[in-house]
Protein backbone atom coordinates (compact mmCIF):
# COMPACT_ATOMS: atom_id res chain seq x y z
CA UNK A 1 0.00 0.00 0.00
CA UNK A 2 1.20 3.82 -0.60
CA UNK A 3 2.20 5.75 2.29
CA UNK A 4 2.83 9.21 2.56
CA UNK A 5 4.91 11.07 5.05
CA UNK A 6 5.88 15.16 5.30
CA UNK A 7 8.98 16.29 7.44
CA UNK A 8 9.00 19.55 8.42
CA UNK A 9 12.19 21.40 10.02
CA UNK A 10 12.95 25.33 10.51
CA UNK A 11 16.46 26.88 10.75
CA UNK A 12 16.58 30.12 12.12
CA UNK A 13 19.58 32.64 12.97
CA UNK A 14 20.71 32.87 9.38
CA UNK A 15 23.48 35.59 9.44
CA UNK A 16 22.72 38.87 6.69
CA UNK A 17 25.02 40.96 5.32
CA UNK A 18 29.02 40.59 5.77
CA UNK A 19 28.17 36.94 7.76
CA UNK A 20 26.22 35.68 4.82
CA UNK A 21 27.31 32.63 4.04
CA UNK A 22 24.13 31.23 1.18
CA UNK A 23 22.85 28.81 3.73
CA UNK A 24 20.50 26.46 1.65
CA UNK A 25 18.64 22.95 1.84
CA UNK A 26 19.94 19.99 -0.23
CA UNK A 27 17.50 17.85 -2.02
CA UNK A 28 18.56 14.51 -0.11
CA UNK A 29 17.25 13.16 2.75
CA UNK A 30 17.60 9.66 4.61
CA UNK A 31 14.65 8.17 6.78
CA UNK A 32 14.11 5.20 8.33
CA UNK A 33 11.34 2.98 7.20
CA UNK A 34 10.56 -0.72 7.08
CA UNK A 35 11.95 -2.21 3.62
CA UNK A 36 9.36 -5.17 1.94
CA UNK A 37 11.76 -5.69 -0.27
CA UNK A 38 14.80 -7.13 2.27
CA UNK A 39 12.01 -7.50 4.93
CA UNK A 40 14.33 -5.59 7.43
CA UNK A 41 12.67 -2.95 10.26
CA UNK A 42 14.14 0.35 10.86
CA UNK A 43 16.59 0.62 7.60
CA UNK A 44 18.15 3.71 6.54
CA UNK A 45 16.74 5.15 3.33
CA UNK A 46 18.65 7.28 0.91
CA UNK A 47 16.23 9.82 -0.87
CA UNK A 48 16.95 12.47 -3.58
CA UNK A 49 14.51 14.28 -5.29
CA UNK A 50 13.66 13.78 -8.75
CA UNK A 51 15.06 10.20 -8.70
CA UNK A 52 11.90 7.36 -9.11
CA UNK A 53 13.60 5.42 -6.26
CA UNK A 54 15.41 4.99 -3.31
CA UNK A 55 18.00 2.97 -1.63
CA UNK A 56 17.87 0.41 1.21
CA UNK A 57 20.84 0.74 3.62
CA UNK A 58 20.96 -2.80 3.48
CA UNK A 59 23.35 -5.29 6.26
CA UNK A 60 25.93 -8.27 5.75
CA UNK A 61 22.99 -10.27 4.35
CA UNK A 62 21.69 -8.04 1.67
CA UNK A 63 23.45 -5.36 -0.43
CA UNK A 64 22.17 -2.42 -1.31
CA UNK A 65 19.29 -1.72 -3.03
CA UNK A 66 16.63 0.32 -4.66
CA UNK A 67 13.28 0.59 -2.90
CA UNK A 68 10.04 1.81 -4.09
CA UNK A 69 10.09 5.11 -2.42
CA UNK A 70 10.79 8.84 -3.59
CA UNK A 71 10.61 12.44 -2.42
CA UNK A 72 7.10 13.45 -3.71
CA UNK A 73 7.80 17.10 -2.99
CA UNK A 74 10.71 19.46 -1.96
CA UNK A 75 9.29 22.76 -0.86
CA UNK A 76 11.65 25.76 0.50
CA UNK A 77 10.43 28.99 1.86
CA UNK A 78 13.07 31.14 2.87
CA UNK A 79 12.93 34.37 4.64
CA UNK A 80 15.62 37.16 6.45
CA UNK A 81 16.53 34.84 9.40
CA UNK A 82 15.16 31.62 8.51
CA UNK A 83 14.28 28.71 6.29
CA UNK A 84 11.61 26.14 6.58
CA UNK A 85 11.76 22.59 4.41
CA UNK A 86 9.14 20.48 3.84
CA UNK A 87 9.46 17.42 2.08
CA UNK A 88 6.77 14.90 1.14
CA UNK A 89 8.09 10.98 0.91
CA UNK A 90 6.11 8.34 -1.18
CA UNK A 91 7.29 4.43 -0.20
CA UNK A 92 5.08 1.53 -0.48
CA UNK A 93 4.67 -0.90 2.18
CA UNK A 94 3.29 -3.90 3.06
CA UNK A 95 3.27 -6.44 6.22
CA UNK A 96 5.99 -8.64 7.25
CA UNK A 97 8.20 -9.98 9.70
CA UNK A 98 11.68 -9.27 10.50
CA UNK A 99 13.12 -12.56 11.54
CA UNK A 100 16.51 -11.44 12.64
CA UNK A 101 15.02 -8.74 14.94
CA UNK A 102 11.83 -10.46 15.49
CA UNK A 103 9.75 -7.64 14.99
CA UNK A 104 6.40 -6.89 12.74
CA UNK A 105 7.09 -3.88 10.19
CA UNK A 106 5.30 -1.01 10.87
CA UNK A 107 3.95 1.61 8.52
CA UNK A 108 6.61 4.18 9.54
CA UNK A 109 9.44 2.49 11.86
CA UNK A 110 9.34 3.43 15.81
CA UNK A 111 10.62 6.02 16.27
CA UNK A 112 10.86 7.69 13.03
CA UNK A 113 14.69 9.24 12.49
CA UNK A 114 15.38 11.59 9.46
CA UNK A 115 18.33 13.54 8.43
CA UNK A 116 18.12 16.68 5.87
CA UNK A 117 21.15 18.38 4.23
CA UNK A 118 22.00 21.66 3.90
CA UNK A 119 24.97 23.36 2.14
CA UNK A 120 26.92 27.14 2.13
CA UNK A 121 29.50 29.10 1.38
CA UNK A 122 31.82 30.53 2.80
CA UNK A 123 33.09 34.12 1.33
CA UNK A 124 36.11 34.45 3.82
CA UNK A 125 38.02 31.20 2.48
CA UNK A 126 35.83 30.87 0.00
CA UNK A 127 34.73 27.47 0.25
CA UNK A 128 31.97 25.07 0.22
CA UNK A 129 30.64 23.35 3.63
CA UNK A 130 28.20 21.16 4.55
CA UNK A 131 26.36 20.04 7.33
CA UNK A 132 23.03 17.60 8.43
CA UNK A 133 19.88 18.54 10.82
CA UNK A 134 18.39 15.17 12.25
CA UNK A 135 16.15 14.08 14.69
CA UNK A 136 18.26 12.46 17.29
CA UNK A 137 20.36 15.22 18.53
CA UNK A 138 20.16 17.35 21.42
CA UNK A 139 18.55 21.19 20.62
CA UNK A 140 18.92 23.82 20.18
CA UNK A 141 21.74 23.16 18.01
CA UNK A 142 24.25 25.81 16.58
CA UNK A 143 25.74 24.91 13.14
CA UNK A 144 29.05 26.94 12.84
CA UNK A 145 31.14 27.63 9.71
CA UNK A 146 34.03 24.63 9.43
CA UNK A 147 36.08 27.21 7.80
CA UNK A 148 35.70 30.79 9.61
CA UNK A 149 33.38 29.75 12.57
CA UNK A 150 30.98 32.53 11.56
CA UNK A 151 27.64 31.03 13.28
CA UNK A 152 25.76 29.61 10.30
CA UNK A 153 22.27 28.49 11.60
CA UNK A 154 20.12 27.53 14.70
CA UNK A 155 18.07 24.14 14.93
CA UNK A 156 15.52 24.59 17.81
CA UNK A 157 13.56 22.08 17.21
CA UNK A 158 13.59 18.34 15.56
CA UNK A 159 12.57 18.04 12.37
CA UNK A 160 8.88 16.95 12.32
CA UNK A 161 7.69 13.77 11.04
CA UNK A 162 4.28 12.48 10.21
CA UNK A 163 2.04 9.79 8.15
CA UNK A 164 -0.55 11.67 5.53
CA UNK A 165 -2.14 8.22 3.97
Amino acid sequence: MLRSVEITVQLSGLPTGEGFHNVHWQERLELSLDCFVCQRTGRTTFFRYGQEQALCSADEKYPEHPTAARIAAFDVTDERERTTLRAVVDYWWAPFHDEKRDRTATALSSPPWVRLYLGYYCPRARQAGAFGIQTNVSRPLHEICSHCDRPLAISKEAPAIRLLV
